[in-house]
């Protein structure tokens, strides 16, 4: 037991319920699960107050945690921390990193979040990044769902990562996605990554249109209009 509450974040993801089940198997302690609502800001902030510890887990709708992750040993966030994110393997690109990993996170730097279009770098207080590894992010379930990560990732990198990664970093990130050719639905996840550069460099003039990045009807939309008769068709 490691002393800190849990709570899977899920909106439409199709493996969310046994995911949850895996979660609150291998964290112990209270996992909850906030699904379903809409808005990403308003989701994050109300994950804290389903909590009833100063530090909790937060986890993706599509994480599948790695059974040798050492939950029983994570310490608390340090002072002037406002989260710590482990990484996750990517199932379509190679990349390993905090793309879609667990997070240990403050209360009240979800309380007193800040504006920003990746919704947790508006957080009062640092961000730590741990290189270890908690597990892999699952978000390549469906054509849609695949695609919807790439586009959103790669519209954020192709604005400027809003945690000041170098633009070596950045670029080899975006040449990953763009070249996505392994696992389950990697083509779309790479014509995502194609769209959303695509839609910053149409938005760089106009900051509320990214807002979009965090409307799941409208990416839904956008993903049909562009990809739709494909995705059914296959």
């Amino acid at each position: 037991m490691n002393g800190f509450d849990a709570v899977q974040l899920s909106y439409d993801e199709p493996l969310a319920d046994s995911l949850h089940i895996r979660l609150a198997r291998l964290l112990g302690g209270t996992v909850k699960r906030l699904h379903g609502v809409r808005g990403m800001r308003r989701a994050y902030r109300l994950t804290a107050e389903l909590v009833d510890t100063d530090m909790f887990f937060i986890a993706d709708g599509d994480f599948a945690i790695d059974p040798e992750f050492p939950t029983a040993t994570v310490e608390p966030l340090a002072d002037g921390v406002a989260m710590r994110v482990w990484q996750a393997v990517n199932p379509v690109n190679g990349l390993t990193y905090g793309y879609g990993g667990l997070k240990l996170i403050r209360r009240t730097a979800l309380r007193e979040m800040g504006q920003a279009v990746d919704v947790l770098a508006a957080l009062p207080g640092r961000v730590e990044f741990c290189r270890q590894t908690a597990g892999i992010t699952l978000f390549n379930q469906t054509p849609f769902h695949a695609w919807k990560a790439g586009f959103r990732e790669c519209a954020m990198l192709a604005r400027g990562s809003e945690y000041g990664m170098t633009d070596a970093s950045t670029q080899e990130r975006i040449g990953a996605w763009t070249s996505s050719s392994t696992g389950d639905f990697a083509a779309y996840a790479a014509a995502g990554a194609c769209d959303g550069l695509d839609f910053a460099k149409a938005a760089a003039l106009d900051p509320q249109r990214f807002e979009a990045l965090n409307d799941p009807p409208w990416l839904h939309q956008h993903f049909t209009t562009l990809h739709g008769e494909q995705a059914v068709t296959g």
